[in-house]
């Protein structure tokens, strides 16, 4: 019995997609019209950002390759046998063409189906690792492959008004987790379980308001103690105890848009040391939301909050820049690097771009103060100012939790 290299699964019928059809359109369109300047034929796209945006698929990867190729005439999903119908259901597109895997490397004779042998092809050269590049082109030969991964960056920089409807959402689910975690913080609890009731009140909620919608990805990290020291520390059993600085970080994830909460926390009671840092903390926040707005370049944004901090000799303890954007994106499929609040960044802020406002300073053990610092607000860029989509509220007023 001879086993195909490639097949079709169309089962079921088309989902609801996230956005309306005119918004995939869109920016399907603006994509063409990128190739067209750019004298490119055909774009493959590998990441799961790019995927997702432009097709409306979150693949799950699990150690296998996935594509959406796009040329002047047709958009095409390319997946694996072990998803079934799933892409073909969710790809805003022609159609879906499945790999197997009776034979080695059929992602790539299905690339050879769908690009032609000649001409550019725009890849992401940021997403391509060398291995599957010089698969391409033995795929591909006569082929020239050339980046057109921050050229579509730049592009899913600035929001759709239906991207920033979605965003706002996304932020409310994270308040909402917010208090839940907030409501389960009590001396002796281990900050998985802190975790986990913030976690289920943000998938609830997100299914109550997104009812068509897959519901992955969303995840809460909980630090206590010295867990507090680093941004993107894990969950562990540690248990809260009186006195403890807390740090506080919710992150709804909706069709593989990601929005975030981040608070400083303590429980029972907050030490002079402690309290004198977190209340310098919260003053650059305050100054960061200020200086927020369209036309200001986000390098300046770095140097002009590096002087707070530098005024109370803290500078040395900043961890990394002060907001990045939202968008498609998360921490496991990247982020839109062009556009963070750090020093090396020339990027002029613009309308309808989304950053966050996140200063964090992190002094070590045996220090007085020590532990992690760290606010985090949304704000949407509009034509003269930044409208701020984060309500839980934030500094020592609110959030010392009583035992």
């Amino acid at each position: 019995m001879k086993m195909e290299n490639l097949i079709r699964i169309e089962n079921g019928e088309k989902v609801k997609h996230t956005f309306s059809d005119a918004e995939y359109a869109n920016r399907q369109g603006k994509l063409r019209e990128l190739l067209a300047r750019e004298n490119i034929d055909a774009a493959l796209f590998t990441s799961y950002h790019n995927i997702n945006y432009y097709s409306d698929f979150l693949y799950c990867s699990f150690g296998r390759k996935y594509g959406l190729v796009v040329t002047p005439s047709k958009v095409v999903s390319i997946s694996a046998n072990i998803d079934g119908g799933q892409p073909w259901r969710r790809t805003v597109g022609d159609y879906n063409v499945v790999y197997t895997d009776w034979q080695r490397d059929n992602f790539f004779r299905a690339v050879q189906g769908e690009i032609d042998n000649k001409g550019r092809v725009g890849i992401e050269f940021d997403h391509v690792p060398v291995e599957v590049l010089a698969k391409l082109k033995a795929a591909l030969p006569s082929v020239e492959f050339v980046d057109i991964g921050a050229q579509t960056m730049r592009m899913r920089m600035i929001k759709s008004d239906e991207e920033i409807a979605l965003i706002k959402h996304g932020a409310n689910v994270c308040d909402i987790g917010g208090a839940a975690l907030a409501a389960a913080v009590h001396e002796g609890v281990p900050e998985h379980e802190v975790a986990l009731a913030s976690t289920q009140a943000m998938v609830r909620e997100i299914a109550r308001r997104f009812p068509d919608s897959e519901l992955m990805d969303t995840w809460t990290w909980f630090q206590s103690g010295i867990n507090t020291d680093g941004a993107h520390n894990p969950v562990t059993t540690r248990k809260v105890q009186k006195g403890d600085i807390l740090s506080l970080n919710c992150f709804s994830m909706i069709a593989g848009y990601y929005t975030a909460l981040e608070r400083t926390m303590f429980f029972d009671h907050c030490p002079e040391e402690h309290l004198r840092l977190w209340k310098v903390n919260v003053e650059v926040h305050e100054a960061g939301l200020k200086l927020i707005k369209p036309g200001v370049r986000c390098g300046d944004i770095a140097l002009e909050l590096n002087k707070i901090y530098a005024e109370y000799g803290l500078l040395q303890y900043r961890t990394f820049g002060y907001g990045h954007s939202f968008g498609v994106l998360s921490h496991y499929y990247g982020r839109e690097a062009g556009l963070e609040l750090r020093e090396d960044i020339d990027t002029i802020l613009e309308p309808n771009m989304v950053v966050s406002m996140e200063p964090m300073i992190m002094l070590p053990e045996g220090q007085p103060g020590a532990g992690g610092y760290r606010e985090h607000d949304i704000l949407v860029v509009g034509e003269k100012g930044a409208t701020n989509i984060t309500a839980f509220p934030y500094g020592p007023e609110h959030n010392i939790i009583k035992a």
